[in-house]
């Protein structure tokens, strides 16, 4: 596909309607299409296009622009809650008339053991004071991980443990509390809303590059060797050449 007659900011698009990307499966294109913007952390929208001037008692637009948020590697590696860094100015010795200083602001993060009832198993993750409340208003790791939508998360281990999560709910496997089958029922059936196809589990939280390598693999066939073609080839040719020598035997 000639890309220079299309501008840049479909290509990407475009890309996916052609070759192996084309023959993705159908949810995991539809889940790269979502467009849905993140709830906002470091700033608050108004939620209103305009506004009253108090003084003027005149009608004004507002502009809600989100601050640019920048998520370094190492937030893929953690769970930040949405947080990132943020770059801006400052005034030196907090007087505005002095010259402005470049400054990062970084969210403080701590390693903190969190238990995941499904795995029945105790993580060590790097998180954030913010990541820490949702995941007590969300009553536990595993609802936080399994309500949380992908642009929120913000995490490549996030969306890594999503997938583990639901590939277990829908294999629904034997391996957890083997003693107990009362337990594990109780389990699976308490996270029974999250349950999707294992078909569709298997494709969550993968990356681009990932999925394409998942697909290569499934469409991968290992190339018969030739002897093996002829043989077949003779066998089906000796049988042609014995049935219609007895048919010639039976009408003479």
């Amino acid at each position: 596909m000639p890309l220079h007659k299309y501008p840049p900011r479909i290509w990407e698009a475009l890309k996916l309607k052609q070759g192996i990307y084309a023959r993705l499966p159908a949810h995991y294109l539809k889940s790269l299409q979502d467009n849905t913007q993140p709830t906002p952390v470091h700033w608050k929208p108004l939620g209103v296009k305009y506004k009253l001037n108090p003084k003027t008692g005149q009608r004004e637009r507002v502009q809600d622009v989100p601050i640019p948020v920048y998520y370094p590697p190492e937030s893929q590696q953690g769970l930040w809650g949405g947080e990132g860094w943020i770059s801006g100015f400052r005034y030196a010795g907090n007087d505005k008339l002095s010259n402005r200083l470049k400054k990062t602001w970084k969210p403080q993060l701590f390693e903190r053991e969190l238990y995941s009832e499904i795995l029945d198993k105790k993580l060590t993750i790097t998180v954030t004071m913010r990541t820490l409340d949702l995941i007590d208003a969300a009553y536990g790791l595993d609802f936080y991980i399994l309500k949380t939508p992908k642009v929120d998360l913000c995490s490549k281990l996030g969306m890594d443990l999503k997938r583990t999560l639901l590939l277990r709910l829908a294999r629904r496997d034997p391996s957890l509390h083997p003693n107990d089958p009362a337990k594990r029922e109780a389990i699976y059936n308490k996270y029974q809303e999250f349950v999707i196809p294992e078909e569709e589990a298997e494709w969550v939280g993968l990356s681009l590059e990932e999925a394409v390598e998942k697909q290569r693999l499934l469409e991968k066939k290992d190339p018969t060797p030739l002897f093996k073609v002829y043989v077949e080839e003779l066998v089906q040719q000796l049988t042609e050449q014995s049935l219609s020598e007895a048919a010639e035997v039976k009408k003479s």
